[in-house]
């Protein structure tokens, strides 16, 4: 920015130029913007390594039944008698008449079921007690996938046949589940990521900024840069989803969101106070800018390093929801750096030599004695200078106190429920598809629309399929059939023998619960210890097997990618500290913070939210975002700390270090903790206990760890904490 005056021109030109190609990057971005729901894959089945056993067993079992199809049970809860059930016979007739609303082809119901309607009919099937009755609508899976316009037909296909019996003139209950009403469910809560999500998000972040720079002003280019790198982002991450070359999901896209938009704003926190700071000791805004840019990089970089790597290290898993995330959080990370750098810099400049008045009205003005002295920025008496001093002056106790309040909330680690959830779970409302599963398991064996598939050599079937009966929850079990293949009931066709293919046999067995819940999941495991005694070559897929599948390659990855994760972070800090002993420190303090953060989830969880359990994903990715995010605040502290140690040593630039970078990182803090708090406002378990760990560890390692708990340690330390390459700096 320190140009000879007949090249001042090229100042605004540059900053115009830097704007304008911004502004192209928003322009198509924002065209991208709602084009990402198309390229999402939200079931379950995507996500697993080829290696899993229920892959390979669905690979196996289109030997068997060819045809692909999505199951939508509706379920009808208050049946009395035989008129109730001839209204749920009528109403079978009126859907499968009923042009699905929004097709541009026309199509009726009937005719995207498999078999079509023209074929066969679906037929009403009362319970047992003769208190309810379900229909089976076997949806194609090729129409479930395709698009009209912005719409999934899936979605379509689903609202069409829940809108048609609304239109009913009944009292009786019916609800549309299986995998077709838990689909459209799934698909209307992501549905609110494109709008609901982002504006809460915005909307919260535009109140603290108006609260911290009290400007009218500032706060919006601020937003802007957050918004113009989501478009950027948000380019990258289509461009790469619609290359198959990640799996991209609503929840990864969700988080994607957050992370840019908190990301960019505590960048921008962090550029504008050094900024701010700067304009008090020299006239130019330029010359102030460059200052504020060149202090501001290090810090920054090293904090946008330390989380790209720490979202990258996520592609070792072999779950393809978590592998996507790694590439999509990281290129928002890294669209969020270069737009805090590069845009916002820019649009802070574009007043010229008026740029001052982007702080209006509390603009800050050149004073000549600032530029001359070094005052100590913990003499203040703001609160952040008596923090400042009260550690330095007594920082054993501080660090002692600190520490022992993050071990008695990790005590209540234990207590955090992580075996999983099931489908009819993972929601934080009342949805139409949990509604009919609870029906359809009061009344019906709930496991019949999605079996447990096992599959053995036909030698070993009658051992295997006496081996399924002795698992307690399994309702029945029998070999899958010629008949039973092309759509029969089971049994219809009296002593038939089972469907051989390359020497397999299928048997079918289903739970007592619904497939989607966490209870299959174990009735799994139990089939599978049993019938691999019988043959160690037997595979068993099926609905649950997947959600098994799930949590087991969850637990594999944990072990991998958190030893990872910390070792980056490790020497990230030591390139950046130019120490080893600091780096041990903070990586140490994160960790604390993680198992505190944890436990206090774990309470709120359990004691205040009511929620069942958690996806076996969220204790892993709340350590990525925990250890990777939280760091952040301790390089922003630690690197002025550093900078300060050289002219004052370590004590003193401690105490100054953290009476000047307080009120920017606690704002940082609160910004990224509130932005993940606006992912509870998608319906959905997974994303609520995300923001909610997020939230509370941020915020654990803003006021404890930053403040306290690291300060209170190095300045106990003192030389040694820079230690092997303490060398120009005092105690």
């Amino acid at each position: 920015m320190n140009m000879s005056p007949s090249r001042a021109w090229l100042r605004p030109v540059i900053l115009v130029l830097i704007i304008a190609a911004w502004l192209g990057v928003g322009a198509m971005g924002g065209q991208t913007f709602g084009k990402l729901s198309e390229v999402q894959e939200n079931e379950a089945s995507a996500f697993l390594p080829e290696s899993a056993e229920s892959t390979q067993a669905a690979q196996l079992q289109q030997q068997f039944s060819p045809s692909t199809s999505v199951p939508g049970i509706f379920v009808v809860d208050g049946i009395s008698g035989e008129e109730d059930l001839a209204t749920v016979s009528q109403f079978v007739d009126d859907v499968v008449n009923t042009s699905i609303e929004g097709d541009t082809e026309g199509r009726t119901i009937g005719d995207v079921l498999l078999p079509p309607a023209s074929e066969q009919m679906p037929q009403v099937i009362p319970s047992e007690d003769g208190e309810a009755a379900l229909v089976g609508f076997s949806v194609d899976a090729a129409v479930v996938e395709e698009t009209v316009g912005e719409e999934s037909l899936g979605l379509l296909t689903a609202d069409t046949i829940r809108n048609v019996w609304t239109e009913q003139d009944t009292e009786l209950d019916g609800h549309l589940t299986g995998g077709l009403g838990v689909l459209a469910d799934l698909t209307e809560a992501f549905a609110g990521i494109d709008g609901i999500l982002l504006v809460v998000a915005l909307a919260v972040v535009l109140v603290i900024l108006l609260i911290v720079y009290r400007s009218p002003v500032l706060p919006f280019l601020v937003l802007a840069t957050s918004m113009i790198a989501l478009t950027g982002a948000i380019l990258a991450v289509y461009a790469m989803a619609n290359a198959d070359i990640i799996t991209l999901n609503g929840q990864s896209q969700g988080i994607m969101f957050i992370l840019v938009v908190g990301a960019t704003t505590d960048y921008a926190l962090l550029l504008v106070a050094r900024y701010r700071e700067e304009l008090l000791r020299v006239p130019s805004p330029y010359q102030a800018m460059a200052r504020a840019w060149r202090r501001s990089l290090e810090p920054i970089a090293a904090s946008a390093i330390t989380v790209i790597l720490g979202l990258l290290v996520l592609l070792l898993s072999d779950l393809k929801s978590n592998a996507a995330l790694g590439p999509a959080g990281a290129l928002g990370i890294t669209a969020a750096f270069i737009a805090a750098l590069t845009l916002l810099p820019a649009l802070l400049l574009i007043g010229g030599k008026h740029a001052r008045g982007v702080f209006w009205p509390s603009m800050p003005r050149y004073n000549e004695e600032q530029s001359d002295t070094d005052a100590d920025p913990s003499e203040g008496k703001g609160f952040w200078p008596k923090v400042a001093r009260g550690v330095s002056a007594h920082p054993r106790r501080t660090w002692i106190l600190a520490a022992a309040g993050l071990v008695v909330l990790s005590a209540f680690l234990p207590t955090f429920k992580n075996s999983g959830l099931g489908e009819q779970e993972v929601f934080t409302t009342e949805t139409d598809s949990v509604l009919g599963t609870e029906v359809l398991e009061a009344h019906f064996d709930a496991g019949a629309s999605s079996p447990v598939r096992i599959f053995v050599p036909e030698q070993d079937g009658e051992a295997a399929l006496a081996a399924t009966q002795e698992v307690d929850g399994i309702a029945e079990a029998s070999f899958l059939t010629p008949s039973v293949a092309q759509g029969a009931p089971a049994g219809a066709v009296p002593n038939e023998e089972p469907l051989v293919v390359d020497g397999m046999v299928e048997v079918v067995a289903v739970t007592e619960v619904a497939s989607s819940s966490n209870e299959a999941s174990d009735i799994v495991a139990e089939v599978r210890d049993n019938v691999q005694e019988v043959n160690e070559e037997a595979l068993v897929g099926g609905k649950a097997a997947e959600q098994l599948d799930t949590r087991l390659t969850t637990q594999r990855d944990t072990l991998i990618i958190i030893p990872t994760i910390l070792a980056v972070i490790l020497i990230v800090l030591v390139f950046l500290l130019r120490a080893i002993v600091a780096p041990v420190v903070i990586v140490l303090a994160n960790i604390l913070s993680y198992g505190a953060a944890i436990g206090l989830s774990a309470i709120l969880f359990n004691t205040v939210f009511g929620f069942p359990g958690s996806d076996p994903a969220v204790p892993l990715l709340g350590f990525v975002f925990l250890v990777a995010l939280g760091v952040d605040y301790s390089i922003f502290l630690m690197s002025r700390a550093r900078e300060e140690s050289l002219v004052h040593g370590t004590r003193a630039g401690t105490r100054r270090a953290l009476a000047v970078t307080g009120g920017v990182i606690t704002s940082a803090g609160i910004v990224l903790a509130a932005t993940f708090a606006a992912l509870g406002v998608i319906p959905l378990i997974f994303l609520a206990q995300i923001a909610v760990i997020v939230g509370v560890g941020v915020l654990i390692d803003t006021f404890v760890v930053r403040s306290l708990l690291v300060p209170g340690l190095v300045t106990e330390l003192g030389r040694k904490s820079w230690w092997p390459w303490q060398r120009g700096i005092e105690d």
